[in-house]
């Protein structure tokens, strides 16, 4: 084998391995070889070998008892090192936790992760809540309250790789219709806000405010999320300024200047 075939052998080898490692979810916390072989469109003998390196590295690990695969410990070790010298998560977090204490309801920081919106940060609210999200969760950012407020602020030709890709619905209330979604991110950038009522999930609603580095620019999004029995028309109002006022908190803790 050629030094060239060699060196494209490895790279693809660390490439399906990465793909398996971002095949985990906290949805799919264990897996099967031929589950992620099918998936990945691979071959068994493949993934089989790939899975005994990662294993020795301690990145994945095998449940005895279901001889399916889950996570292992070296992936925590290299997540705490991410989370603890990740800038926006060290000086959102204080802020998340006062606006949780100040609403009662679950708070997410987030940003966009190809086409989706995906959750940095979560602070849970003390009332019990199936808020359908953790940390790492990917939703589609054209249903969520944080993934509208990221689409509002970005490129116009991104907005339509979204509408490209296609406008599933999840719920009645999805905004399917590419001009009303657009229009939709008008409003959003004039009012600094985007609420999100089920959308995404039936009885669940979200408001969420823009983030912004010390150049100005939107990074993420700080949002709550709760039932509709708690987060309505009586509510909603009082909360989206404190869900703004939590998102320039967090921007001018990154140094931005333009709110203050």
């Amino acid at each position: 084998m050629s030094n060239t075939a060699k060196k494209d052998y490895t790279l693809s080898s660390v490439k399906n391995a990465l793909r398996i490692l971002r095949r985990f979810s906290m949805d799919e916390p264990e897996l099967k070889i031929t589950d992620l072989a099918k998936d990945l469109e691979l071959g068994k003998s493949t993934v089989s070998r790939l899975m005994s390196t990662l294993a020795s590295e301690g990145f994945v690990e095998k449940n005895p008892e279901n001889q399916r695969y889950r996570l292992g410990l070296s992936i925590l070790s290299l997540a705490s090192v991410c989370t603890s010298n990740f800038e926006i998560h060290k000086e959102a977090m204080p802020v998340l936790n006062d606006l949780v204490e100040k609403t009662g309801e679950t708070s997410h920081l987030s940003i966009l992760d190809g086409l989706d919106v995906i959750y940095l940060h979560k602070v849970e609210s003390k009332h019990h809540v199936r808020a359908f999200t953790h940390i790492g969760k990917r939703n589609p950012s054209y249903a969520t309250s944080s993934g509208k407020i990221l689409l509002a602020y970005n490129d116009v030709h991104f907005v339509d790789k979204i509408i490209e890709n296609g406008l599933e619905p999840f719920t009645e209330y999805t905004i399917t219709d590419p001009q009303k979604l657009k229009e939709t991110l008008d409003e959003i950038r004039q009012s600094g806000y985007a609420v999100s009522s089920e959308e995404i999930f039936e009885g669940v609603v979200s408001i969420a405010s823009p983030v912004r580095d010390y150049t100005g620019n939107v990074i993420a999004s700080v949002n709550i999320v709760g039932p509709i029995q708690r987060l309505n028309q009586h509510t909603i109002p009082s909360h989206i300024k404190k869900v703004i006022d939590a998102g320039k908190q967090i921007s001018a803790r990154l140094g931005y200047r333009g709110y203050y």
